[in-house]
């Protein structure tokens, strides 16, 4: 069977695909594996094996010192007069694993019959010192990643909190004791009747029964909220991991998706997994291939661990002379081995690490964008840019410049507006009829190139101005204008808020400036305002003509929705911790979220999943353009108003708040908010459109508008706005958010704040929990 697997060839056998490592554990070995016996594992198409750290005469001496102690403690009436026992410390004869060459290949597996939960408070003490004997030498040994195995029982269920909470504890205390090690939970992705596993523990006679078990309805989250206890205890340790047992039959689509967003290390599968195809051969559902390839996207993807699949391992030859029976013919080398293979035998690649290797060359190939940009960029946290405070370099323009989706849609939207423009009749600021546009924040000239070329497109003559603040890409730009545009160009070097527009007459008396009929610039930021567009549009609005002039973007909006992203908030976390950036947790963070979970319910009537938190759009009334002048001035009485005390309140028009209702039908936890945006660069209105289109030219980089409004668009990330604490909240919540785009005129900053509510009654909510007021005042962005 493995064989017709290894032969079958990749038609795109040069495309590039994530790569399945995979390892091997048997839940009966008891012994670390010889030299011998691991390169045998490793020629049956493994690339790593577990080990036992203490064999079966260390746990008999364990037993004996339980047994004994139960007998003493039984003899003696007064409870509490004899202290626990004491494991002792590890001998010759308790472990065969040793420092080696391939020692730090090797994944230790931790005793699966110590029982951390058991209530018996001496079980779980000697459960305890046993897990840290076994850490303690693992990491003396070079052993760099150990599985432990998880709880057998759930916190959800009635009277097993206490157990959860001492594994965690314990958990937490092995780290201490091993500094070098990460630690792997073996928990299942949920509790499949039928399928635990049978393992004698330290506390046999309080298990419960399986028939018990099976009584009870299937509760598909409980092995989650035992691992949301554990990591929360351990502080979200960048050392711990998930082993995820992988089931027969694969729950909810929301379940799996909780596990995408946790740390994933490995996907340990059994033969109950795998099904048998008509060929006789390991096979898995279409629906497990979908959720492998899924999680396989992931940057950091988790390993395979195949679970009692084989192969049987030879014992170690004893060291003799070879004989003359150790060298057989070629024809009786051929012979033993077709006896070999007819008997199952032969010990060639493993039937299902072969049909992995199959299934790995199954997936989708990466495209160019995921094997360059997109999976580089998965969860790693940037801070948000400050255009106005500093001059970019121009390394960061040629990203910007290198996505085509979005200067095609800018082109389409300056296209439109030109062919609007003349179909219209409308007259122009310049003289010689020509439409006079202004690219603000020019960078190094992309939106200048697309200008012209919608010009030479449409036949539209145009004059075009150049305008930006960074003396470095000023000199950059003169250079294209002289290369490039051929000279067609007028650039200028100042702060888009201070132009006064178009020279007119260059009398050094009395200069006189024109005005701008078409405002393009590309200021918006991942959440839309953060890189504060409307204070920057407000400042040049002055030059565009009244009436008629046109400002590309027209409008955007910001969304959010609530998330769980377990990898990001243990990021954050160990940033806030240094004096670098002590402040981790103020900042709303420009991320390429990845391996997150929507925990808002799609598809419920006015809470969707993603819901508008406010809107920009320019250019502003003539009457609030006044007023804000005015209150600048010092025009208005009662000064020292405005949004923040001390301020006069001219930028107040750009505050926003909101409140929205996000409605999670199942438990879970977020770690804060996921920011997006959209916006109308230009809606037509010529009557010359074509039908069935609604005329507008749009960016959006919401997950579920994106490929229908600018496919594969990567110029912006989402952003993220983290909570201090994660918020854990019940099945049925309503979870609501309130935001505030702040400013005292200097500055802008926003605060955010999330609210679990729970229904008791047809009218009445009781409050379950919630977050603190969390603020960006201290990472404000500068006006």
């Amino acid at each position: 069977m493995s064989q017709s697997y290894m032969d079958q060839e990749s038609e795109g056998y040069n495309e590039i695909r994530p790569t399945f490592f995979l390892g091997q554990h048997d839940s009966t070995r008891s012994e670390t594996l010889t030299e011998t016996q691991y390169g045998q594992v490793l020629n049956s198409g493994f690339g790593f094996v577990t080990t036992p750290i203490t064999n079966e005469k260390f746990h008999e001496r364990v037993v004996s010192l339980l047994q004994s102690f139960l007998l003493d403690a039984k003899n003696i009436e007064q409870a509490g007069s004899i202290p626990d026992p004491v494991v002792p410390p590890l001998t010759i004869e308790d472990t065969t694993l040793f420092p080696g060459t391939y020692t730090s290949g090797l994944v230790a597996y931790a005793s699966p019959w110590i029982d951390l939960c058991s209530p018996n408070h001496v079980i779980s003490s000697i459960s305890r010192q046993v897990l840290n004997l076994e850490v303690s030498y693992a990491n003396f040994c070079g052993v760099r990643s150990i599985i432990v195995p998880g709880p057998k029982r759930d916190v959800s269920q009635v009277g097993n909190n206490q157990g959860i909470t001492q594994y965690a504890r314990a958990i937490q205390e092995a780290f201490s004791v091993g500094t070098r090690v990460n630690i792997m939970i073996h928990i299942p992705m949920y509790r499949e009747p039928g399928l635990e596993d049978k393992v004698a523990l330290l506390s046999v006679s309080e298990d419960v029964s399986e028939a018990t078990l099976e009584g009870q309805d299937i509760d598909l989250f409980s092995a989650w909220d035992s691992w949301h206890v554990i990591r929360s205890v351990c502080e979200y340790d960048s050392r711990l991991f998930v082993a995820l047992k992988i089931p027969r039959v694969l729950p909810e689509k929301e379940l799996q998706t909780r596990w995408f967003s946790e740390p994933l290390q490995y996907l340990t599968l059994g033969p109950q997994t795998f099904q048998i195809n008509r060929a006789g051969h390991p096979s898995l559902s279409r629906f497990h291939q979908a959720m492998i390839f899924t999680y396989m996207r992931l940057k950091n993807a988790p390993y395979f661990l195949l679970c009692d699949v084989g192969p049987e391992i030879q014992a170690e030859p004893e060291n003799n002379l070879p004989a003359a029976a150790d060298f057989p013919s070629l024809a009786e080398a051929a012979t033993q081995q077709s006896a070999s293979i007819s008997s199952n035998t032969y010990h060639g690649p493993n039937a299902y690490a072969a049909y992995l290797r199959h299934l790995e060359k199954q997936q989708e190939p990466l495209n160019d964008l995921e094997q360059t940009t997109l999976t580089n960029f998965q969860d790693w946290l940037q801070s948000p840019l400050q255009p106005l405070s500093d001059n970019l370099e121009s390394m960061t323009y040629e990203v910007f410049e290198g996505d085509p989706v979005k200067y095609n849609q800018y082109e389409m939207a300056i296209a439109a507006a030109l062919r609007d423009w003349a179909a219209l009749g409308k007259p122009t600021s310049s003289p010689g009829g020509e439409v006079v546009i202004a690219v603000a924040g020019s960078g190094r000239g992309p939106l200048v190139t697309r200008a012209l070329r919608a010009s030479e497109s449409t036949g539209v003559p145009v004059k075009v101005w150049a305008v930006e603040k960074n003396p470095n890409a000023y000199v950059y730009l003169l250079r294209q204008n002289q290369q490039e545009w051929g000279g067609r160009v007028t650039v200028v070097k100042t702060d888009m808020r201070a132009w006064k527009g178009p020279l007119v007459s260059a009398s050094h008396d009395h200069p006189v400036y024109g005005q701008v009929d078409i405002l393009i610039s590309e200021l918006l930021g991942s959440f839309g305002d953060n890189e504060l567009s409307p204070e920057c549009l407000d400042g040049i609005q002055h030059v565009l003509a009244p009436g008629r002039g046109i400002s590309i973007p027209a409008s955007y909006t910001a969304h959010v929705s609530p998330i769980a992203t377990p990898r990001l908030y243990s990021d954050i976390r160990q940033r806030a911790a240094s004096s670098v950036e002590a402040h981790a947790f103020d900042t709303p963070w420009v991320v390429r979220l990845f391996a997150l979970d929507f925990v808002a319910q799609r598809g419920v009537p006015d809470r969707p999943r993603f819901q508008q938190a406010w809107e920009f759009a320019h250019p502003l009334p003539r009457a609030t353009l006044a007023a804000v002048e005015a209150r600048r001035a010092g025009g208005v009485a009662g000064g020292g108003g405005g949004s923040m005390a001390g301020a006069v309140g001219a930028n107040d028009h750009n505050a926003r708040h909101c409140h929205l209702t996000f409605v999670c039908r199942s438990r879970g936890v977020i770690h804060g908010l996921a920011g997006y945006f959209e916006s109308v660069l230009y809606e037509s209105a010529s009557e010359a459109q074509e039908e069935g289109e609604d005329g507008k030219v749009e960016l959006s980089i919401l997950p579920e508008n994106i490929d229908r409004k600018s496919k594969d668009m990567i110029s912006w990330f989402p952003i993220f706005f983290p909570l201090k604490e994660p918020l854990y909240f019940p099945p049925d919540t309503e979870l609501e958010v309130s935001m505030w785009r702040q400013t005292d005129d200097a500055k802008v900053w926003y605060e955010w704040m999330v609210e679990a509510f729970m229904w008791v009654g047809p009218s009445q909510r009781v409050k379950v929990g919630g977050s603190d007021l969390c603020s960006s005042r201290k990472v404000a962005c500068l006006l």
